[in-house]
């Protein structure tokens, strides 16, 4: 049995939930979110907790069971707090930068990367330091793992786009040969 699955979702008090059917739709002080989930899975609101329960016992169920109550956690989270994600920026000349909404990379490149955020996503800059926040915890991390693709820590230098807190190993470089140049 799930054990996260199990644990009711308590609502705040300024969340208002919608359940019709296979759909599930969250207003909060921060926007409105909805999610579709499978007909494996019921969700049913009593008095201020959402329960999630599987109609029958097959593995598909037992695996939805955890991740349809966790989304919906995510989505009571997202309209009531939000969600960030900082990256940093390591490398002599990498410097982010916004343009209006646009977030421009400067990594080495011979020409500026720039992202245009999805509705509902927001960048904030500081000196080497990306932060991307939204409600959707989903789109959020999209957009990170977007913008550290742009220039991934180099395993060697350490240089790029990384989230922060990350740890890179650096792999030693080429060892010089010493021995045996010049003997004959």
């Amino acid at each position: 049995m799930s054990r996260i699955g199990q644990q009711p979702i308590k609502i705040p008090d300024d969340v208002e939930v919608k359940i019709t059917g296979d759909k599930i739709v969250v207003k909060g002080s921060k926007g409105s979110l909805d999610l579709k989930f499978r007909r494996e899975i019921k969700v049913k609101k009593e008095n201020n907790e959402i329960i999630v329960k599987r109609i029958n016992e097959t593995k598909l169920a037992r695996s939805l069971h955890g991740l349809t109550r966790t989304l919906i956690a995510n989505l009571i989270e997202g309209v009531t707090k939000g969600f960030s994600k900082t990256l940093e920026m390591v490398g002599v000349g990498y410097r982010p930068s916004l343009e209006g909404e646009v977030l421009v990379l400067k990594v080495g490149f011979s020409h500026p990367v720039k992202i245009v955020p999805p509705s509902g996503i927001k960048f904030e800059v500081m000196k080497n330091k990306i932060k991307a926040s939204g409600i959707n915890k989903q789109l959020v991390g999209d957009m990170a793992a977007k913008i550290r693709n742009v220039r991934p820590p180099d395993s060697y230098k350490g240089k790029g786009i990384r989230y922060e807190g990350e740890k890179v190993k650096t792999k030693p470089g080429k060892a010089a040969k010493t021995a045996g140049l010049g003997s004959g």
